[in-house]
């Protein structure tokens, strides 16, 4: 052996022994993350120290890096969604919750007359149900109503079933349904629903975080996160995807995020650029389709199907094609009363999140 590997044998092992002798940064501490917190709380967050605990829980239970832009992220999404009031009121929730009854009731083509009097039944509060749903001010006393409605009245049955028109609750506008899914690792003991919890502060800080950060993503900026809040997880990398597919086929393809129609047994729009590309890619209808179900998941990115589409395009594009873009996507609810958009909320909450970091310093 050159007297010079020698030399650079023995440096590289000094220099290995010098790094493992370097001291670990041991994980922040609860006290440590809810001082943080308090610190990145815009002034206008009231009880403060809730709101702290309440996110450094959070943070805790599901084992996520209490960085300053994790944090940040959160708060956030909080500050947009509800400007940090854990039962958010809701301008004319009474009006929309009425409209919602009568497309229901139309829909399933149960006569005005049989409506009016089930509302006109009185609930176990002693005011009738159309009385309490006038006066409703939160989706919580919404939700509350709709569920004695379901329970207490047989026509609530036949007119909503176990759903409750509700989708969305607390602090963060989470998904109820998406909560039911993830319910598995709540650290809170509770007696009442999953839905109830959502509607708590606590809950729907929990929930809202397990959206927001608790999945695996390769994204560079929080951005795609935000639109993956609004949008549904992956809905960034997928519209990416669903763009680079624009490049090799004809049809023009929205970009929605949406791999597979869920709602039918056809395929969709998507699924059917793919298989115009079968040849291309070696791959059947049924390949196909399997890559593309896991849409929802990070492993999406190691199928054939993801990696030679975008070989492809961006050997036409002459240029690395970027692996997540805001989806096009245009926002629809009854509590909507403007032209907004999933890119726009995804914006607007990343402005938010630069303020955070900024309070930081």
């Amino acid at each position: 052996m050159s007297p010079f590997k020698s030399l650079a044998l023995i440096l590289g092992a000094f220099a290995m022994a010098a790094c493992s002798h370097q001291p670990q940064t041991p994980p922040a501490t609860p006290e440590q993350v809810r001082a943080a917190v308090l610190r990145l709380l815009p002034p206008s967050a009231s009880d403060r120290q809730g709101w702290a605990g309440d996110i450094q829980v959070a943070f805790q239970a599901q084992g996520l890096d209490p960085s300053t832009d994790n944090l940040c992220s959160v708060i956030a999404v909080i500050e947009q969604e509800s400007n940090f009031e854990a039962d958010p009121q809701v301008a004319g929730l009474g009006r929309i919750a009425r409209a919602e009854i009568d497309r229901r009731a139309a829909r399933l083509h149960v006569p005005a007359f049989l409506v009016s009097a089930a509302l006109d039944l009185t609930s176990p509060t002693g005011k009738t149900y159309a009385q309490r749903i006038n006066a409703v001010h939160s989706e919580r006393e919404l939700s509350a109503v709709f569920d004695d409605f379901i329970g207490m009245v047989p026509l609530g049955q036949q007119l909503f079933g176990n759903f409750n028109p509700v989708h969305t609750a607390g602090p963060m506008q989470v998904a109820v349904d998406f909560a039911e899914r993830n319910a598995r690792r709540y650290p809170y003991p509770h007696q009442g629903t999953v839905r109830q919890e959502v509607f708590s502060r606590r809950g729907g800080v929990y929930y809202g975080t397990v959206h927001l950060l608790g999945y695996p993503a390769h994204y560079t900026h929080a951005l795609y996160r935000f639109a993956d809040f609004n949008a549904g997880w992956y809905a960034s990398r997928n519209a990416a995807f669903q763009a680079a597919l624009n490049r090799l086929v004809k049809m023009r393809l929205a970009l929605d995020g949406d791999l597979v129609d869920y709602s039918s047994n056809s395929p969709g729009h998507t699924e059917m650029a793919v298989r115009s590309l079968g040849s291309r890619l070696n791959m059947s209808n049924n390949e196909i389709q399997r890559a593309l179900a896991k849409g929802e998941q990070l492993d999406f990115e190691d199928t054939q199907v993801y990696q030679r589409v975008f070989e492809l395009a961006d050997q036409v594009a002459g240029r690395p094609l970027p692996r997540a873009i805001l989806p096009g996507i245009t926002l629809e609810s009854p509590k909507i009363t403007r032209h907004l958009t999933t890119a726009w909320y995804a914006q607007r909450v990343d402005e938010r999140r630069v303020r955070c970091v900024a309070r930081a310093r």
